[in-house]
């Protein structure tokens, strides 16, 4: 059954997981874009899947509090118990008719070595097709000059995932040895095109870059069994689940079907946690105490075999898996 969000609040308590976010953006002053139709569009898009994703749970002002500074954002995560998180930028170039950025990787960068052991950086030098090799040669000093880990590839503001014309830039992560994070599954905000982010077109960069690390976001949902069965035949492609983690508390056998395939295609080792924070404290809470509580439910392990989530499993999927990914010794930073 659903829990209610205050109920969760009341309930939160600190655990000994170690917690790294795979998906955690810094949003940039809105106020200075809003006047675009796009970014209209954008929040629109917005106030719309927030009620499948937290129905019949509403979150209270409280918790919907903007966390616009870095520094807020850590309370946050010092308040929930996560550790690490992967900071990446608003790009959402669309949104302004491709004119500007609501953050810049310069911004971003800069957040991450002020507080080089809690955030971690993770730019997106896109969108790539337009930019071509402008965006090759800041990835390559990003990574060497800025300690990026990790690079975000959002193609609903670019182009299909298998798009042979940003082949160079898969090539130059390979190079770099850099994984890539891509948005998978549906573009959930206008003005992106979903047809951008069928899992299915995976399975192609996988098969052509062997090599190349790949972190799928959002379980590529509404597609999350085209993208296990990708995963399972292409080694190096991890499986996301943020976005989708606070469906434990609303929708926890929707949530259970999600982990619990994905458990069977891969296995706990390639299957990574995260909030998709957009500025919202709800977001974090959801993820760390929806992950930490949940258990995929008796009659769906025994009609499905999908697999009793022991502490060993939560805590290669809250961090331990990604921190190997990135190359990151997993020390708890909050007590």
């Amino acid at each position: 059954m659903a829990r209610d969000i205050s109920s969760v609040m009341r309930d939160f308590v600190k655990d000994d997981f170690f917690k790294i976010d795979v998906e955690c953006h810094l949003v940039g002053h809105r106020e200075f874009i809003s006047y675009f139709p796009g970014v209209k569009m954008w929040w629109q898009g917005i106030a719309g899947v927030v009620r499948p994703l937290s129905y019949p749970n509403q979150p209270s002002s409280e918790h919907l509090k903007i966390l616009e500074k870095p520094e807020e954002l850590l309370k946050c995560m010092d308040k929930y118990g996560v550790d690490m998180a992967c900071i990446i930028p608003e790009s959402m170039m669309d949104t302004t008719g491709y004119a500007c950025r609501w953050t810049t990787n310069g911004e971003v960068a800069a957040v991450c070595e002020q507080y080089p052991d809690r955030f971690i950086n993770t730019p997106n030098v896109g969108p790539l097709k337009r930019r071509g090799k402008h965006a090759l040669w800041e990835l390559e000093y990003l990574v060497k000059e800025r300690n990026a880990k990790m690079i975000k590839f959002y193609p609903p503001e670019d182009t299909y995932i298998n798009d042979e014309a940003i082949y160079p830039f898969y090539e130059k992560c390979v190079e770099l040895k850099v994984p890539v994070a891509i948005h998978t599954g549906f573009c959930w905000v206008p003005p992106g095109r979903s047809k951008y982010c069928d899992p299915m077109l995976l399975d192609d960069v996988a098969t052509d870059f062997p090599e190349l690390t790949i972190i799928a976001f959002h379980a590529g949902w509404p597609y999350p069994h085209v993208l296990n069965l990708v995963a399972a035949t292409h080694p190096k492609v991890y499986i996301g689940l943020n976005l989708l983690v606070p469906w434990a508390n609303a929708s926890p056998r929707r949530f259970a079907e999600i982990i619990g395939e994905a458990y069977r295609y891969v296995g706990p080792d390639r299957i990574v946690w995260g909030s998709d924070c957009a500025g919202f404290e709800v977001q974090i809470l959801g993820a760390v105490n929806g992950f930490r509580e949940f258990q995929i439910p008796k009659d769906m392990q025994e009609g499905y075999s999908y697999p009793n989530l022991t502490k060993e499993d939560k805590a290669k999927i809250f961090g331990l898996n990604l921190a190997r990914v990135l190359g990151i010794k997993p020390e708890k930073k909050v007590k």
